[in-house]
């Protein structure tokens, strides 16, 4: 299991998932170890509720015991997601 993992909720009709699902894809060129996970809201409502997405796309870093570290809607740039991921490795 990696040490962090990113979580994208999203919905197949958003043009800015598809961009973080872009953003995502990069990052993990970059950190090979680090996972994916994505979640259509549309099909997991129940999901998303329980973890309080309340807009997409929304990315969650979790650690390795599935605590979450940090969150951010919206798009996040390359950078943004490279910053969350060394914080989480370094907590």
């Amino acid at each position: 299991m990696s040490e962090i993992s990113f979580e994208l909720y999203s919905t197949s009709f958003c043009g800015a998932c598809r961009q973080t699902r872009a953003v995502l894809d990069r990052a993990t060129r970059l950190l090979p170890a680090v996972t994916v996970s994505e979640h259509d809201v549309a099909f997991e409502p129940a999901l998303a509720e329980s973890h309080d997405i309340t807009a997409t796309p929304t990315v969650i870093v979790r650690g390795a015991d599935g605590t979450e570290l940090s969150r951010a809607s919206g798009v996040p740039t390359i950078d943004h997601i490279l910053v969350a991921a060394a914080r989480a490795l370094g907590r």
